[in-house]
């Protein structure tokens, strides 16, 4: 009986055993061996600098339609032009949260994350920390508070589930930390960043020179709230070496191709008759800028204008400097009869250059030229030694030239010393205000850095727009209002951040926003 009984509980055993045996292959079937269990963080990196570069669905609602006519650099008669008319659209004002929180911020927290502690991976992280502060930079200077600790750290844990928003205030403090221990880590005996770092293609002098601008950006931004900490931080960034050479500016370098890395102001501007979206009705260049050009005999006016006519038929294109028109911000196609009686068709009025809207054109982060009105202000203010003569004059060069990168002739050394003379910056009593002014000239193209820096400083000094349909009162938005989505999907972080800023909507001035 007793081995009756074993050979029934062997044989259950050999049963059971080859039972959990089959079942382990039939889950190793569920696994692909093809497949990497490591992903190269130099790749994400890469994916992560591609994306802060933006896609057309977030560049074209909150780098064009927004900023740039907010700005006044570019117009429009389109209603959906919201920026141009201060309207709410919701999905166009979410777009950038909406965009890159669950991408670019997603992807380089994970690099940053995977790499901390690893000294032969101290460039990628780095590197990675450095592009991830850009970008929770620019989106808190759009809209306020938002998350920055939590980010991007969703599948670490349930507790990052629901991010808390950071006071920008806050923000600010782990910026400069982030972006100076950053700067500090890069290392020649560490695994080089080469070919996959798109933006520097691994050249570590240049990424700290990234760095260091961007702090000094950061400092010039809180420079009316905390100005002792945003003399400090601004001074020792530019001790340890800033971007001085348009041959550092940091430019994402696109090409034509389907990687996802093109240029996005040319996808909308140009290339949206046909990729969908306002054709030739787009941005035009708004009559603001064209006035103020004109004002200064600025010789970038036929860098920034194509000319009139249509812009997709070349035979219509009239290019005389003297003949360009800039468009009125805040009309519409009904409504600027007002302002223009005899108005037939928007190709009357100057459209963006198509030579600096191709595809394969950069896209600017930040530049020497910005740098060097940096130093200006700061010359002005007494902050730093040397003159301020000198370093705005080396601002408009830089930025007179760096339009070469786009594929254009830039004006001549000739006429920018023209250009120089006639603004007399050494006998101006407005220092500030032509500091300013330039330094929203030379943002073209990176039309939220230009409205973020008008916020800060006032200049240059525009006239709101005045639609009757407008949601801010007349004024010019002060901030976009958060994805609609977290209202339902983080319902607690997101009253919380309300209840500390102030109410959601495109009037709540910003921490740093004093004017």
């Amino acid at each position: 009986m007793k081995n009756t009984f074993k050979k029934i509980t062997l044989s259950a055993l050999a049963v059971f055993a080859m039972a959990s045996c089959d079942e382990q292959k039939l889950t190793d079937l569920n696994i692909n061996k093809n497949a990497p269990t490591d992903v190269d963080m130099r790749y994400l990196l890469a994916y992560g600098q591609l994306r802060v570069a933006g896609s057309r669905y977030e560049s074209w609602r909150t780098n064009l339609i927004y900023s740039s006519t907010m700005i006044q650099h570019n117009a429009s008669l389109q209603g959906y032009w919201s920026g141009d008319k201060y309207y709410y659209n919701a999905q166009y004002s979410g777009a950038y949260w909406e965009s890159h929180y669950p991408n670019p911020i997603k992807n380089l927290t994970h690099v940053v994350d995977k790499t901390a502690g690893d000294p032969e991976m101290a460039n990628v992280h780095a590197a990675a920390q450095i592009m991830r502060a850009f970008d929770l930079h620019r989106m808190t200077d759009i809209y306020g508070d938002i998350p920055y600790t939590q980010a991007g750290r969703g599948l670490d844990g349930d507790e990052n589930w629901f991010p808390a928003y950071d006071s920008q205030e806050n923000i600010y403090q782990f910026l400069v930390a982030d972006i100076k221990a950053a700067r500090d880590e890069f290392s020649t005996s560490a695994l080089p960043l080469g070919a996959q770092d798109v933006l520097f293609q691994g050249d570590i002098t240049k990424w700290k020179k990234f760095a260091n601008s961007l702090l000094m950006r950061i400092a010039m931004r809180m420079s009316n709230v905390d100005p002792a900490t945003a003399e400090s931080v601004f001074t020792e960034a530019l001790s340890n070496g800033a971007i001085d050479s348009n041959d550092s500016n940091a430019f994402m370098t696109q090409v034509l191709g389907n990687g996802g890395d093109t240029n996005y102001n040319g996808t909308s501007l140009v290339f949206s008759n046909q990729a969908g979206g306002g054709g030739d009705n787009n941005g035009k260049v708004s009559k603001t800028f064209m006035d103020w050009m004109n004002e200064h005999n600025d010789p970038r006016k036929m860098i920034i204008s194509g000319g009139t006519g249509n812009p997709y038929d070349p035979s219509t294109w009239n290019t005389d400097p003297d003949a360009q028109k800039g468009l009125p911000n805040g009309y519409t196609s009904v409504t600027i009869t007002s302002v223009n009686p005899d108005f037939t068709s928007v190709h009357e009025y100057s459209f963006v250059n198509t030579e600096i809207l191709d595809l394969d054109d950069p896209t600017p982060f930040i530049s020497y030229a910005e740098t060097e009105l940096m130093k200006a202000e700061a010359a002005v203010k007494g902050w730093i030694s040397g003159d301020a003569e000198t370093y705005f004059n080396n601002g408009v060069r830089a930025a007179m030239a760096s339009w070469a990168a786009f594929g254009v002739t830039p004006p001549s050394d000739e006429e920018v010393d023209a250009y120089l003379a006639g603004l007399d910056f050494a006998g101006a009593s407005n220092k500030l205000e032509m500091i300013g002014e330039q330094y929203w000239a030379a943002t073209y193209l990176n039309h939220i850095e230009a409205w973020c820096n008008y916020r800060r400083t006032g200049f240059p000094a525009l006239t709101p727009t005045s639609d009757p349909n407008n949601m801010t009162s007349g004024t010019i938005p002060k901030r976009l209002r958060y994805y609609e989505d977290e209202v339902g999907s983080n319902p607690a972080s997101y009253k919380a951040a309300v209840d500390r800023q102030g109410p959601d909507l495109m009037t709540t001035s910003l921490w740093w926003d004093v004017n």
